[in-house]
């Protein structure tokens, strides 16, 4: 049986420094899991942790310097860019949640965990939507 790679959303990852314990500890088991996240992640977490969290840029650091030693990151590439933008005409998706989806794609996911985008969707034969909060 192969296992089915993963890529964890922004949303995901932000509801490590939830209040909400259950949503925290699902978020946390996905991340002890492993899986993948692409730049985009670190920079939407960055903004997040930033402007709605009021982390400091040392706590900022520490956060980020532990994902990216736990999880794949998986680069923005102009390869990247262009399926994104492909799958965001395709499956009417925000540009943002596209280039998510394409980092997954490029990452050869076939598990897309996040709570933004329609749980189920299939995303061509490869890749799948889940929201694991459900």
């Amino acid at each position: 049986m192969s296992v089915k790679r993963s890529f964890l959303d922004t949303n995901i990852l932000l509801y490590l420094h939830s209040a909400d314990t259950v949503k925290a500890d699902r978020a946390e088991a996905l991340v002890r899991a492993g899986g993948v996240i692409s730049i985009q992640v670190l920079n939407e977490m960055t903004s997040v942790l930033r402007r709605k969290h009021g982390y400091s840029w040392t706590e900022v650091n520490h956060v980020l310097d532990l994902t990216e030693r736990l999880l794949q990151v998986e680069p923005l590439t102009l390869n990247v860019h262009r399926q994104g933008r492909v799958l965001a005409a395709r499956y009417s998706l925000s540009v943002y949640d596209a280039m998510i989806a394409a980092a997954a794609f490029q990452a050869d996911c076939r598990v897309l965990y996040s709570e933004d985008l329609q749980h189920g969707l299939q995303l061509g034969p490869q890749l799948r939507v889940e929201n694991p909060f459900l």
